[in-house]
């Protein structure tokens, strides 16, 4: 080989090697790294004096207070004041990150989003309005009137700097896949977004996974969580903590690769219902603790 075909050869390969770092660099995803917030509901209705204290420990910077049923602390925060609250949740260097009004319903959350407006607080979640087990055409028709009526509402979301999550809960207007991509398509204010829960969902991770990409500019809030054996019904206590990532069976592996693949910034939460609602999902609040911090972990191994 003469000296000038071997420089050519030579510096045709180093340009198709940097071509191929280049596009290896560009597919590898960042793993995912979230941004965790804790439900105040999985301590049931312990004080808020003693669940602020474990918020950092479990890896989160901000709580999401529940009213009854599921917990009690919004209305705490109603007995103590919002300076008391205020107070506190700067002692424990913790954000009031949410605030989950599924008894206001989407229509009745303006008090709710003055006051978390006034706690510096941006996400409220609460359940969607109207009808539910639809066909195709009617549901699509059904999440675009809810969008419609919910923008009055949208406008004091705007002054408040709140964004508005509606979780895909059973029995619901948004309650399936489908339901889920017409409501992205529709809500295009980003003061309008889905808190997403895996639990009520198939427990497919690849159908999972592939939601989180077709929904992901409209996703503010994603509950690491799982059916299990569900909640709905008294049962040892293995079997409902099943509904924990790492617990049940459910994957989630594909979930948090489609997560850092989109980016996702908003807040994750570790999450599952005890039954009967309004107790802890372990006796103390150290135990509760311990139990998200193994969530955590397994996620953690799996991002």
């Amino acid at each position: 080989m003469h000296r000038r075909q071997f420089h050519k050869l030579s510096a045709a390969a180093m340009t198709s090697l940097a071509f191929a770092d280049s596009a290896n660099a560009a597919s590898e995803v960042i793993p995912f790294k979230p941004n965790y917030l804790l439900a105040s509901s999985l301590y049931g209705y312990m004080p808020l004096a003693e669940i602020l204290p474990e918020v950092r420990k479990t890896g989160a910077t901000a709580i999401d207070i529940w009213p009854k049923i599921h917990g009690n602390q919004r209305e705490q925060l109603e007995e103590l004041g919002e300076d008391q609250f205020a107070s506190m949740l700067s002692a424990h260097h913790v954000q009031l990150g949410c605030i989950t009004q599924y008894p206001l319903g989407p229509f009745g959350l303006r008090d709710e989003m003055r006051l978390a407006q006034r706690l510096g607080c941006h996400t409220l979640v609460t359940g969607a309005a109207g009808p539910y087990q639809l066909e195709a055409a009617e549901l699509k028709t059904a999440v675009r009137d809810f969008v419609e009526k919910m923008k009055p509402h949208l406008e004091v979301a705007e002054e408040a700097a709140v964004t508005i999550a509606i979780e895909n809960h059973a029995k619901s207007l948004i309650d399936t896949p489908d339901s889920l991509k017409w409501f992205a398509e529709f809500a295009v204010s980003p003061r309008l977004k889905i808190a997403l829960a895996p639990y009520h969902l198939p427990q497919d991770a690849e159908l999972l996974a592939s939601l989180i990409r077709d929904c992901a500019p409209a996703l503010e809030v994603f509950y690491a969580w799982q059916h299990g054996v569900g909640s709905t019904t008294r049962q040892p206590k293995e079997q409902e903590l099943l509904q924990m990532p790492g617990r049940g069976t459910l994957d989630f592996s594909a979930l948090l690769k489609a997560l850092a693949e989109v980016d996702y910034r908003g807040w994750t939460e570790i999450f599952m219902h005890p039954f009967p609602r309004g107790i802890p999902i372990l006796e103390t609040a150290q135990e509760v603790t311990a139990e998200v911090n193994l969530a955590r972990e397994y996620l953690s191994g799996r991002s």
